[in-house]
């Protein structure tokens, strides 16, 4: 199944209202960049066991482990969970860069290290939030 197909199933599990504000963030970011590479997550190991929420992927980013290996990986990933919504901004050197530059403007949202969450999109500013994408995405 192409990659396109996994998310649109992936969107179309999730129940209303987040599949409508999952779709909304993703048009938005192929706005920003209507050619990036899609990736998409399943959550699932090699067992088949369940280790993390689905997740859209957007650009790359090669993860450098510390033994030498290295992993091609999305920049920017957008998962629902149970409470809310996660936007991930892979890759990030400087920890307290969300939440210095976009944690006091972005609304009612958790900002950690390279994490936003919220529970709606209602909550946050989705000005701010296209700001942070295109700094994820400027990071490639």
């Amino acid at each position: 199944m192409s990659i396109p197909q996994q998310i649109q199933n992936y969107v179309l599990s999730i129940d209303e209202p987040k599949r409508n504000e999952i779709e909304v963030l993703h048009q938005m970011i192929l706005k920003i960049n209507p050619k990036i590479q899609l990736w998409f997550e399943n959550g699932l190991n090699e067992e088949g066991k369940v280790i993390s929420n689905p997740n859209i992927g957007y650009g790359t980013y090669t993860i450098n482990y510390a033994n030498g290996k290295t992993k091609d990986f999305f920049r920017i990933g957008l998962s629902a969970n149970t409470k809310g919504i996660s936007v991930y901004i892979m890759g990030i050197e400087d920890k307290k860069y969300l939440l210095d530059n976009f944690g006091s403007t972005i609304g009612k949202a958790k900002v950690t290290g390279y994490c936003i969450n919220f529970k709606t999109i209602h909550d946050i500013q989705l000005e701010v939030l296209a700001e942070v994408l295109k700094f994820g995405l400027e990071q490639e």
